[in-house]
């Protein structure tokens, strides 16, 4: 009877043997791959700040200016200036029509 216990003793630490090497090489899988996932992570990081480095080299106000300036014959854009816009205050609306929508709204 002994010797029945010593067997499947040794047959469970056997396994538990398999099963904590297979853990062992899951775990360090796992491991590889987070590294290789913070590298990829770390590198979208760095390239995203470069485009949003370049985004601001591109719109930089001088040079939108001579491109609306250059192709000003084509596009017919204009330098926006505080003068083109208005407080809400100095809007003209009409005002029959405002109250045609709002009896419309209340009638549905």
């Amino acid at each position: 009877m002994k010797s029945l216990f010593y067997v499947i003793t040794a047959m469970a630490v056997m396994a538990l043997a398999v099963w904590a090497y297979r853990q062992n090489y899951e775990t360090q899988a796992k491991l590889r791959e987070v590294d290789q996932l913070r590298t990829e992570i770390a590198d979208l990081r760095e390239r995203a700040g470069v485009l949003r480095a370049e985004w601001a080299y591109l719109n930089r106000p001088d040079r939108l200016a001579d491109l609306a300036n250059l192709n000003f014959d084509r596009l017919g854009l204009l330098e926006l200036r505080p003068d083109h816009f208005r407080k809400i205050d100095q809007v003209p609306y009409p005002i029959e029509n405002i109250q045609e929508v709002m009896d419309r709204g209340v009638d549905q």
